[in-house]
């Protein structure tokens, strides 16, 4: 399941994952995103993974579908987890979009609040 993540920055969005991920899922989390892109333009995003046990087939095609659509809308990706296979699927999903992709472990969760605050205080400064 999503879960919104409230971060007190409209260029950043929260996301908790948790259990395992239906298609269904993806009928509130698209049109969330989409809001905030259209709200906001390009922004950076937070997954924290929580007990997290991935995708059924339906889920892992939205999301799919999802990285497509939105291969060029996010600055940074910053994963929180808690363990290797999540680790390796933040490597695994750098091909699917222009932004840069992190993986911290839970421990490291202020770290990635930090990396993604510095990128979003980078294009303040430039724009």
């Amino acid at each position: 399941m999503f879960e919104s993540i409230e971060t007190g920055n409209s260029k950043i969005l929260g996301v908790k994952l948790s259990g395992k991920l239906h298609e269904e899922d993806y009928k509130t989390f698209i049109p969330w995103v989409e809001n905030a892109l259209a709200t906001t333009g390009k922004l950076s995003l937070f997954i924290r993974f929580e007990d997290f046990h991935g995708w059924d087939l339906g889920a892992a095609w939205e999301d799919l579908k999802f990285a497509t659509q939105h291969y060029g809308d996010f600055d940074r990706i910053a994963m929180v987890g808690e363990s290797r296979w999540q680790e390796w699927m933040a490597k695994v999903s750098r091909p699917f979009t222009q932004a840069a992709v992190k993986y911290f472990d839970v421990a490291e969760t202020e770290q990635a609040w930090a990396w993604l605050r510095d990128a979003d205080q980078a294009q303040c400064q430039s724009g």
